[in-house]
């Protein structure tokens, strides 16, 4: 019992899987934050809210409500409700950044009116995700706490559920992103001298669901690998 608590305690294995999504993440926001501050500085020809509105009626989607909410890149799409809810910077900025990042989530919209598979997939997994997130790393706690293993790898398993919503979700925020920089030259929002611009905030923004697949994942192999090396018998 005490060498699986000792296990579940984070010690210098817990950093060598968790210390490359922790500096991924940290550059991600980095690049985030600089390509974001850029390309606020550059005009558009409309503001976040009016990008995302044609967008959205050149699909059809002239249902999906645009709303503005509080907060800095708060900025999603609503699925259940079929609402664009925009940062006040977003929807009211006439810049690259506020275009690109309107157009990101005008993707989202598009990928739900159409069944896009990984879109239903991942919506379906989100309340996996909700649930392994909280009670997966309660039930661990627990389990290590009374050295139980069949405990921790109930919580390990729920806690999975976190990987595989970001493992789905991966992809469809990339597709997300490629249909704003393919469909805001089209509509000839931006032009083509400013998608370069476009495509390096979409691109700093893809990073940081890259830094948190990685950081799911790795939890979990972590996980696994203090279970297994917690069953071996030990040598005496």
């Amino acid at each position: 019992m005490n060498e699986l608590a000792a296990q579940g305690t984070p010690d210098l294995f817990y950093l060598i899987f968790m210390i490359p999504p922790m500096l991924l993440a940290g550059w991600a926001q980095s690049q985030v934050k600089s390509r974001y501050m850029a390309a606020r500085t550059m005009p558009a020809s409309c503001t976040g809210a009016q990008a995302a509105r044609r967008i959205l009626d050149s699909s059809g989607l002239q249902s999906v409500r645009i709303e503005e909410i509080e907060g800095t890149l708060t900025d999603h799409y609503d699925p259940r409700m079929k609402v664009l809810r925009l940062s006040s910077d977003i929807y009211h900025g006439q810049t690259l950044a506020a275009v690109g990042i309107a157009a990101h989530e005008a993707g989202h919209a598009i990928q739900d009116a159409t069944h896009y598979p990984l879109m239903v997939i991942r919506q379906m997994a989100v309340p996996m995700a909700s649930i392994g997130g909280g009670a997966g790393m309660s039930i661990v706690a627990v389990g290590v706490a009374l050295g139980a293993i069949g405990l921790v790898l109930l919580g390990v398993l729920l806690f999975s559920g976190v990987a595989i919503f970001q493992l789905v979700n991966l992809p469809v925020e990339y597709n997300a992103s490629a249909r704003a920089k393919q469909i805001l030259p089209q509509l000839g929002i931006v032009s083509e001298g400013q998608m370069p611009m476009i495509r390096k905030v979409l691109g700093a923004a893809a990073l940081t669901y890259v830094a948190a697949t990685l950081s799911a994942v790795m939890q979990v192999l972590y996980f696994v690998a203090r279970l297994f090396a917690g069953s071996q018998p030990r040598r005496r």
